[in-house]
């Protein structure tokens, strides 16, 4: 796992909604979606309760929770895009 991928939350509230990670420490990951964790308020999770998916951003671009809303709507809100996007 590294900083700037994006990562679907497998255990605890947020199951199943993606985050983008913005910094590992040890066996927690600070995680960040732009609406329920934004940037000023990331929520810190055990690297075991995460999943790793094959996509990740560069932080430089995303900065701003409209940022982070707008990399992760295609993955939190599936319906509302095609397959091929995926």
């Amino acid at each position: 796992m590294k900083t700037g991928q994006i990562v679907e939350a497998i255990a605890g509230r947020d199951k199943d909604r993606f985050f983008v990670v913005t910094e590992i420490d040890g066996q927690y990951a600070f995680l960040c979606d732009g609406k329920t964790r934004p940037v000023d308020r990331q929520k810190k999770k055990k690297v075991i309760h995460l999943k790793e998916t094959d996509c990740s951003v560069s932080l430089e671009e995303v900065r701003t929770n409209k940022a982070f809303r707008k990399v992760l709507h295609r993955f939190n809100y599936p319906r509302q895009h095609r397959k091929e996007e995926i």
